[in-house]
C-alpha cells in the first residue's frame, strides 16, 4: 500500500465551514483529490495539555468552542467515530520513541478538527481519533511525535496538523476580511513556503529565530503553528512538502495548506 500523505491545514476561523471562500472550497475538493484514508489522526490547535494526550470515545461529540458566530455554526454535528484501537496503539508507538502519553476517553471533536473535516470528508464515516499539542514542548517534540506515526501513513492514515501559517489574534481587531496582508504575515508566509517546499527541516524547527516576525505572527505559546511539525515528522523521507493552497484573510491570517506525498 502506498503511504497515504500528510497534511498541514490553516483551518482559519469557524465560519469556513459555511462561508464559501477559496479555502472552504478548497477542503470541499481536498478529500475527493487524497482518496479516503482508513482513520485520520487529527493533531488539533485547539487541545492543548501537558502532555499528549489522544481522543478515545467510540463516538467522540461535536464541540463548539466558540461564541458569537452564526447560529447555523452551532447546528453543526459532525458524527464520526473515533478509533480506540488506534489510539491505544498509538500510545504503544509513542513509549518506543520515549514519549509518554494518555488517552481521553471524553474528548469530543474541536472545531480545529470538525471544521476541515465536515468539508474534506462529509460523509462522516470515517474514524477519527485527535492528538493534543504541548506549547511548552516545543517545534522539536512534536516533529518527534510525527516521525512515531509516520508508520502509520503505510497502514493508509492520514496525519493531519490542523491550526494556522500565521496566526497572530490579537492584531485583528478592526480589520475585514478582505483586506490586504500586512508586510510581517507576508514575509512570514513566504518565508514557510521556501522552506518547507524546499524540504528545510532545521530551519523550520529552527523558526523562532530564523523566521521573520516570528513572535508577532506566532505568539506564545504558538499553538497554531505547533500543529504543523507533526504532519513535517510524518513525511519521512519525503522532507519536500508541496503547497497545495494559499489565501489570506483579516490581512494576518495565512490560510496556506501544504502536503507531504
Amino acid at each position: 500500500m502506498k503511504a497515504f500523505p500528510s497534511l498541514f491545514i490553516s483551518h482559519g476561523m469557524p465560519v469556513m465551514a459555511i462561508l464559501e471562500t477559496p479555502t472552504h472550497h478548497f477542503l470541499k475538493s481536498l478529500g475527493k483529490k487524497l482518496g479516503h484514508p482508513k482513520a485520520v489522526v487529527c493533531v488539533s490547535a485547539h487541545w492543548e495539555t501537558v502532555a499528549p494526550m489522544l481522543s478515545g470515545a467510540d463516538y467522540p461529540e461535536t464541540i463548539h468552542d466558540f461564541y458569537g458566530f452564526p447560529q447555523q455554526l452551532y447546528e453543526i454535528n459532525y458524527p464520526a467515530p473515533g478509533n480506540p484501537s488506534l489510539a491505544s496503539g498509538i500510545t504503544e508507538i509513542f513509549s518506543e520513541y520515549n514519549i509518554s502519553s494518555k488517552i481521553d476517553n471524553d474528548k469530543g471533536f474541536d472545531h480545529g478538527a470538525w471544521v476541515p473535516l465536515c468539508l474534506m470528508y462529509p460523509e462522516a464515516d470515517i474514524p477519527v481519533i485527535q492528538l493534543s499539542i504541548q506549547g511548552d514542548l516545543g517545534p522539536n517534540h512534536h516533529f518527534n511525535m510525527g516521525k512515531a506515526l509516520s508508520r502509520l501513513r503505510g497502514e493508509g492514515v492520514l496525519i493531519m496538523g490542523s491550526g494556522g501559517a500565521t496566526h497572530n489574534l490579537e492584531d485583528i481587531h478592526g480589520r475585514k476580511m478582505h483586506d490586504e496582508p500586512v508586510r510581517y504575515a507576508i514575509n512570514f508566509d513566504a518565508w514557510l513556503e521556501k522552506n518547507i517546499t524546499n524540504g528545510d527541516i532545521s530551519s523550520l524547527l529552527d523558526y523562532k529565530r530564523q523566521g521573520p516576525d516570528a513572535e508577532k505572527n506566532h505568539p506564545y505559546p504558538s499553538e497554531h503553528f505547533l500543529p504543523l511539525f507533526v504532519p513535517l515528522g510524518a513525511a519521512e523521507n519525503a522532507s519536500k512538502g508541496e503547497l497545495i493552497h494559499k489565501e489570506f484573510i483579516y490581512g494576518i491570517l495565512s490560510l496556506a495548506a501544504y502536503m507531504w506525498a
